[in-house]
This record gives C-alpha cells, structure tokens and sequence, in this order.
C-alpha cells in the first residue's frame, strides 16, 4: 500500500489550499486517517483526523479553519486549509491506518510530505 499526498504550494496569508492523500495497492481497507505536519526546527505535530466512520478531531491551532473528509470510494482523504496563516507553514504528512487482507490489526502507513508555504 502506498500513500501519496498532494496539494501543497505557496500561499498568501488569508488564502486557501486543499491537500490531498490517495492510498493505493491491493487488498486493503483504511481505518483512521490524519494529517500531520513539521515546521522547521519543530516536532511532527497532529493536525487533524478522521475515522472510518467520518468523526473528525482537530488541533485547537487549526479548528474552524480546517476541515479534513474523505472519499472511502477512491482511499483518498482531504485536508482543506482556509484561512491560511505564516505560522501554517511546514511539510504536511498523511497518515493512515491499513488493515491488509485478512489480518485483524491495521499498520501504520505514512505518505511523502507536501510543503505548504504561507508567505506574502
């Protein structure tokens, strides 16, 4: 299975960006996903998640102004960043958690980062 995100760019304060995360392979469901992201010089930080059943949590830094969803039909969740401000700035992760086969746990599967850049 592999994760590949997409979406990032440079930006101007106050504007918007929509990251993507596609899963793709063979025999596979998807649990829980989450974005994450790294500023320079900081720790991987949890930004949003949402499970299987579309309950969604979010980092008190981005709430209201982020929404994640997924589209269960095509293994890709979103990230949509309105409202974007300078200290969003970092490489964005996704995360999901995968169940192969017949197994009964899920694993941990991490996509490229994207960088998304808030700059005037």
């Amino acid at each position: 299975v592999q994760l590949q995100a997409s979406g990032g760019g440079l930006v101007q304060p106050g504007g918007s960006l929509r990251l993507s995360c596609a899963a793709s392979g063979s025999r596979f469901k998807i649990n829980e996903m989450r974005w994450y992201r790294q500023a320079p010089g900081k720790q991987r930080e949890l930004v949003a998640t949402i499970t299987s059943g579309a309950s969604t949590d979010y980092a008190d830094s981005v709430k209201g102004r982020f929404t994640i969803s997924r589209d269960n039909a095509k293994n890709t969740a979103y990230l949509q960043m309105n409202i974007l401000k300078p200290e969003d700035t970092a490489v964005y992760y996704c995360y999901a958690g995968v169940v192969r086969g017949t197994s009964l746990s899920a694993l941990p599967y991490w996509g490229k980062g994207t960088l998304v850049t808030v700059s005037s």
